[in-house]
């Protein structure tokens, strides 16, 4: 296991703010117009945290998107894309009472245990997390009433969607530790 004085040196390319990923001028996030609305303002704050999740991930290979940086943890970056794309597909078995979609990596944790530095695995990761963004956002595309109740258990979109927005800047936040044990970069 490696100790904390062999962590890389803290690094970013923004140089406005030190402490930034990117600067505000090409930051892909930066949106100048506010979203109209509470449903528009949860996508807003959606799909920029799927943006911030993919940032982090740039321009690393297999071995460092693979690697458990912040030990005892089981978490990787590859390991986080493949734990979203099981989560997005988990969300659209809340929308009705059919039979639950089937895990796409096993039992539970498979996620983060199977993330293994691949090329292979990392181009598959991100193949699934787009296909299960997309299918799950063209599932919910038809429920623009936060209020209303689906699946067996009744759940608002509204707390579906709220969850959504948890759950990616949740982990974003474990990938901003990630990535700076990583390779030492630094930024929200």
């Amino acid at each position: 296991m490696r100790r904390m004085i062999d962590q890389p040196a803290r690094w970013t390319q923004a140089t406005v703010y030190p402490d930034m990923w990117a600067d505000p001028d090409t930051d892909p996030r930066n949106n100048e117009d506010s979203p109209e609305g509470e449903l528009a303002t949860l996508l807003d704050f959606l799909k920029n945290y799927r943006i911030t999740l993919r940032m982090k991930c740039d321009g690393l290979d297999p071995e460092q998107l693979a690697r458990r940086s912040v030990p005892p943890s089981t978490m990787s970056l590859l390991g986080l894309l493949r734990h979203l794309a099981e989560v997005e597909r988990d969300w659209r078995n809340w929308l009705d009472d059919a039979d639950p979609l089937p895990k796409l990596y096993g039992a539970k944790d498979a996620d983060f245990h199977g993330a293994v530095a691949e090329q292979a695995v990392v181009d598959a990761a991100y193949r699934d997390l787009e296909r299960e963004q997309a299918e799950t956002d063209a599932a919910l595309a038809g429920h623009t009433d936060l209020g209303e109740r689906v699946g067996k258990d009744g759940t608002s979109i509204r707390e579906l969607m709220v969850h959504r927005v948890e759950e990616y800047a949740r982990h974003c936040g474990h990938a901003d530790l990630l990535r700076e044990c990583v390779d030492g970069r630094v930024g929200q």
